[in-house]
């Protein structure tokens, strides 16, 4: 078992000593989703597949906050928006505007990119290093940006 699952486990135990019943209930969602990984797939996740796991409950998190927005039920997306605190807390530190930006151009100098048709090469080079640290459809967003000027 590798070290971001003990300490999700460590943090469950004292949710349940400190009476968190919203953050267990969170931290109950990410064992259960790593643990049907693990069954699916036979394996036991490392830390990375983890942060996967992690990153993908996030994703679903953003599109339901904006689903609920557009259908003003603001009451779920406020819910929705709690449970993105505690899965962040798991991940590792969140990269800045500044340092998505300059790993962004870093990579597609790395990649030669010339067109918006050389987006898949960038994305290679960013993929891992960001993964669980940045939003990649914002990563996404401006590799578009940057590959169209």
């Amino acid at each position: 078992m590798d070290l971001l699952t003990v300490r999700i486990r460590e943090d469950m135990k004292a949710s349940m000593k400190g009476g968190h019943k919203a953050r267990l209930g969170v931290i109950r969602l990410i064992l259960a989703a790593i643990k049907q990984v693990e069954v699916d797939e036979r394996i036991e996740l490392d830390n990375n597949r983890v942060i996967l796991v992690l990153d993908k409950m996030l994703k679903q998190r953003r599109e339901s906050i904006k689903q609920f927005t557009d259908a003003n039920r603001l009451d779920l997306a406020v819910i929705e928006e709690a449970e993105i605190l505690v899965i962040q807390d798991f991940l590792p530190q969140p990269l800045c505007e500044q340092e998505i930006d300059d790993m962004v151009s870093n990579a597609i100098q790395l990649s030669k990119a010339e067109s918006v048709k050389d987006m898949g090469k960038v994305m290679a080079l960013l993929k891992e290093k960001m993964q669980g640290r940045a939003d990649m459809s914002i990563v996404s967003n401006k590799i578009k940006a940057a590959l169209a000027d």
